[in-house]
Parts: C-alpha cells; sequence; structure tokens
C-alpha cells in the first residue's frame, strides 16, 4: 500500500497532461511582469513537475548582462513572488541550467540573430526540438517590431500539425488602443502567424474562480434554469482594487482604468457570465459564445453614454489608515489629468436569455478595498408571506469571488431559533482555499501551460478582442466630445463618485458592499 496520501479534491488541476519538449522566450525579460508572475509561475510548474524535460526559457531585453546575472535576478524575484517559499534549491538548480539571456534591442536586426543562435545551442544541448513559445511581456507599440523581426530572422516554423515542430506567441494585454489599432495590430500578427498560434493573454481567465464559473452553471441543474431574466432581477461585477497607479503614471495616463481594466478583463468576466452553453469545451466553441455576448451588447449613442458611464479620478484620502496622494499627485501624471481612475456602466444584453436584465459594471483604483466578485442579484419574491425586520426580505444574491478570498456564497433568507418568526439573511460560503488547500495554481501557471500545450480556450481569440473594442469605441468617442469636462474627484478609500450610486439609484437599486 503507498504512503502516498492523495488529496481527491484536487484530481483535474495541474499536471494532467506534461506539454512536449519546448523552449521559451520571453521578450521584455527585465520587467516586472517576468520578475513578478513569469519565472515565478515557470518555478511553481517546475515544482509541480508539469513542465517538460529539458525545457528552456531564454530572456531578451536592452540591458547588458550575463546569463549568470540573469538568473540571480530571477531568482530573486521568485524568492519573493513565488506561492511556494523557501525555494526549493534542488529544484532551482535543475531549472536554472535551462535559464540564459541575450541583449539587445528589439528593432536590431542582430538582436535576433544572436537569439537564432542562443535557441539552435540549446534545442540540441536540451534535446527540445523546434518547439517555442515567444511571450512578449513589452508594451503594445513594440508587437510589431518583434513580430516582423521574428519572421525575418526564420524563427517561426508552419502552423501546420504535419510540420513536425510548432511556434506560438503569447500577447500581453493591453491589446491595441482602440478598435483602429486593434484591427491594425491583428492585421500585422496575421502576417507572420495563423490564428491558431496567437494566444493573446488576459490572466483573469486563468484565475481558478473564473475557470469555475463554466464548471457552476453547466454542471449544477440547480442553478443554470434560473440563470435568466426569469429569476435574476440584475447583475454587479465589480473590480476593485486599493492600490493607486503604483508608479505606472505614463502608462495610466495613455490608458486610464478603462482600458485597463474594463475593455478587457470586466469584458471577459461579462461574457462568461452571460454566455450560453458551449456545444463543447473545444476553445472555439467556448469562445464562439463569448463572441454572441458581445455582438448583443446594446450600443450606446453619445446621450446614453452620459446617461450610463460614470467617470471618477480618485483625489486625496485615507486607505487601510493611511493618507496616500491624490491621482494628480502621483509621478509621471499630469496636474491637470483629465484621466479616469474609476468607471461605472450599465450594460444591456440584448437576446433572450437577459432582455430586460441591466448589468452594472464598475472598476477602479484606490477604492475601499480590493475585491473583484460577480454578484447574481435574483427577483424579489412575489408576495410577502413573512414579516422582516426591515419590512422587506432581502432578494437572494449569489456571489463569486474571484479575488482576493476565491469563493463562491449563497444569501438566502432564514428563520431565526425562537418561538417568533423572526426573518435574517445568511449565507453557505464555499471557499477555495479550505476546499483545495492554500497552495492552489495562480492564474500565470495555468495558462502558461495551456500555451505550452496549445490550448487556446482562456485566451481571446481576434474576433473578441475587435468585439470588445467596438463597443467600447462609442464610450471613448463620446468623452472625447466633452473632452474639457474633468471627471468628478472621489476621496481615495471610498467605493467611488457619488454618480456611480445615482447610476443605480435611478433604477431603485444600490451597489452591493463586497
Amino acid at each position: 500500500m503507498s504512503d502516498v496520501q492523495t488529496n481527491p479534491l484536487r484530481e483535474g488541476l495541474i499536471g494532467e497532461r506534461v506539454p512536449a519538449p519546448c523552449s521559451m522566450v520571453i521578450f521584455g525579460a527585465s520587467g516586472d511582469l517576468t520578475k513578478r508572475k513569469l519565472m515565478p509561475g515557470l518555478y511553481n510548474l517546475a515544482v509541480s513537475r508539469a513542465l517538460p524535460g529539458g525545457f528552456a526559457v531564454v530572456g531578451v531585453a536592452r540591458r547588458a548582462k550575463s546569463d549568470d546575472d540573469f538568473r540571480a535576478e530571477m531568482k530573486e524575484g521568485i524568492a519573493r513572488f513565488s506561492r511556494r517559499k523557501p525555494i526549493d534549491e534542488a529544484v532551482w538548480s535543475d531549472f536554472e541550467r535551462g535559464v540564459s539571456y541575450v541583449s539587445g534591442t528589439f528593432e536590431d536586426a542582430a538582436t535576433y540573430k544572436k537569439l537564432a543562435k542562443q535557441l539552435e545551442e540549446l534545442e540540441k544541448e536540451r534535446g527540445v526540438g523546434k518547439n517555442r513559445l515567444f511571450y512578449l511581456a513589452v508594451p503594445p507599440s513594440e508587437f510589431g517590431t518583434i513580430t516582423q523581426h521574428l519572421k525575418e530572422a526564420k524563427l517561426v516554423a508552419p502552423s501546420s500539425r504535419d510540420a513536425g515542430s510548432w511556434t506560438r506567441v503569447v500577447f500581453e494585454k493591453p491589446f491595441g488602443h482602440d478598435l483602429a489599432s486593434a484591427r491594425a495590430l491583428n492585421d500585422t500578427i496575421a502576417g507572420v502567424f495563423d490564428e491558431s498560434q496567437v494566444f493573446r493573454i488576459d490572466h483573469y481567465l486563468g484565475k481558478e474562480t473564473v475557470q469555475n464559473l463554466l464548471v457552476f452553471r453547466f454542471a449544477n441543474s440547480l442553478f443554470e434554469p434560473v440563470w435568466s431574466r426569469e429569476h435574476v432581477d440584475h447583475v454587479q461585477i465589480t473590480v476593485a482594487e486599493d492600490i493607486g497607479v503604483e508608479g505606472r503614471g505614463k502608462f495610466y495616463e495613455q490608458t486610464g482604468v478603462t482600458r485597463d481594466i474594463v475593455e478587457n478583463h470586466l469584458m471577459q468576466l461579462l461574457c462568461l457570465t452571460a454566455m450560453e452553453p458551449p456545444i463543447s469545451l473545444s476553445a472555439d466553441s467556448v469562445r464562439d459564445e463569448k463572441v454572441k455576448v458581445l455582438r448583443s451588447l446594446r450600443a450606446m449613442e453619445s446621450s446614453q453614454v452620459a446617461e450610463s458611464v460614470i467617470r471618477g479620478q480618485y483625489a486625496r484620502g485615507f486607505v487601510r489608515g493611511d493618507e496616500v496622494p491624490a491621482y494628480r499627485e502621483e509621478p509621471d501624471v499630469d496636474h491637470g489629468s483629465r484621466v479616469e481612475t474609476f468607471v461605472a456602466m450599465r450594460v444591456h444584453v440584448d437576446n433572450w436569455r437577459w432582455g430586460g436584465v441591466p448589468f452594472y459594471v464598475r472598476a477602479g483604483k484606490r477604492l475601499a478595498r480590493r475585491v473583484t466578485e460577480i454578484a447574481v442579484q435574483f427577483k424579489k419574491v412575489p408576495h410577502g408571506l413573512f414579516r422582516a425586520p426591515d419590512g422587506g426580505i432581502t432578494p437572494n444574491v449569489l456571489a463569486l469571488r474571484i479575488q482576493p478570498d476565491e469563493g463562491i456564497a449563497l444569501r438566502f433568507i432564514s428563520k431565526e431559533p425562537g418561538q417568533h418568526t423572526i426573518l435574517r439573511d445568511v449565507a453557505m460560503d464555499f471557499r477555495y482555499g479550505t476546499a483545495f488547500g492554500s497552495n492552489t495554481p495562480e492564474a500565470y501557471e495555468r495558462l502558461l501551460l495551456d500555451a505550452m500545450r496549445g490550448e487556446a480556450t482562456l485566451f481571446t481569440r481576434r474576433d473578441e478582442v475587435e468585439e470588445q473594442w467596438s463597443f467600447m469605441d462609442r464610450v471613448f468617442e463620446a468623452w472625447a466630445r466633452d473632452a474639457s469636462t474633468p471627471p468628478p474627484l472621489y476621496a481615495a478609500g471610498s467605493w467611488g463618485p457619488e454618480a456611480a450610486d445615482d447610476l443605480l439609484a435611478r433604477d431603485g437599486r444600490r451597489w452591493r458592499r463586497p
């Protein structure tokens, strides 16, 4: 009898299928993303024995440094940001043998010649063949340049499965600045890569709670029948952060919270909440249903944007007891900036399932707490049979917490013990950390592994990206016509401007306090 104890609740998590031997090239290897997310994610996959034998990582960036310098920097990042502490020296010793570095600018053809030579050496030494995953952890302005140089350096293999090897490329968000730029970027990429080779990453889709949303909806007969306009009053989706722009003033001055969070993360959460059951779990079947949701979004004219979309910008305030500066006082931010750090919207999905059900979405910086959740509020009971303390019965709410305390809570009405019928709002609460352990794989671990496997379900397809921008462009166009009006200020540590509360109050509703 084996001494190894297996947790049956962890069945189906990472580790089920190891990808084919491959090498991974990270452009922008000196950036925070590589140190905070990518390398810790790869290290954790190595600890889980999920990486293929001989796996190699090549970092590419402008700064000159040796392989040993790069390895030391990455080890430091892993020690700080990995979910597994302390570092397993035996695992790291084996992992670092496949880690190397190439310095050079992304515009210089010589950089790609050095990279090609390095890959050829690694492929011989480590037996990974010519399977290559390119990860572009760089600003979108670099995407086209790197893509073209990869083609010219003949580092891209055909997409055919009969080619004997594969090439895939991962693009970080934001993917474009508007619909026109996203289409132009897609056209450039399509000239080098087949769509099957392209993986546009949105790390929210790698979070366990987001993945579980489809299972929750389509594997439980208890919930799917009531997931529609007949039973749902409205849906709230919140992506709130208590931090500011964290030294990314230049980036935020170009994007704002709408391009940073709403156009991608939040729209994807809306799609998964509202989509119809796919015919299968294949990547295209799932993504087909998400595109249908995006095409069903009710377009807003300029006058409707003013009524249905609320902007805000954080002022000075207190977060967790500490005074924090206003957005306009952050480094690299214009003192008269009109960039939004908060947005709230009323969105309608005009199809048979959701007709008449409003989706209220909001995202913001420097809010009261960090939380991402999807809250489905059901309709009130049609007849007040029981008497509640406040004169009304609180509607049932199903809340799916994406972060930080991943889980699912169902709020319903129950009677207090005693002779009198006193009703109380209570909760049934499921927490991932309790059920599956605290070492649940992080989003980037799952997504990196899926990219190596060629599993695209959790990545965004070209038409998804363009449909998201098509909807959001109407909002940006309306704001551009009213560029002289600054967004209202809200105190850091609050839940946003008062106008956001008014948005729901006009409909007889109010924001849920997660």
